[in-house]
């Protein structure tokens, strides 16, 4: 029997966890095309997280971004994605 793995959220306001240095953003998409949750998407001449609730907290966009331009935080205590198996 193989398991799913359930993402939920924790109660409260995660906060501004993510987010893009619009200076440093290139439009080269990296973010979005690492993102399996399809968190980020074109916003004029730059990628932005348009879409935040569903990011999982991975960090694959903020590690394969090429100029640096992903800003990834912590989200607020007691908040943000919790996994679960069932």
């Amino acid at each position: 029997m193989k398991l799913r793995m359930v993402v939920g959220r924790y109660p409260g306001d995660t906060g501004a966890f993510l987010g893009v240095e619009a200076a440093k953003c290139t439009g080269c998409g990296t973010c979005a095309r690492f993102c399996a949750r399809g968190v980020w998407q074109r916003d004029g001449s730059v990628f932005r997280p348009a879409l935040s609730d569903q990011c999982v907290e991975c960090g694959a966009c903020w590690n394969a971004c090429p100029s640096e331009a992903v800003l990834f935080g912590e989200p607020r205590g007691g908040t943000g994605v919790r996994f679960t198996h069932g």
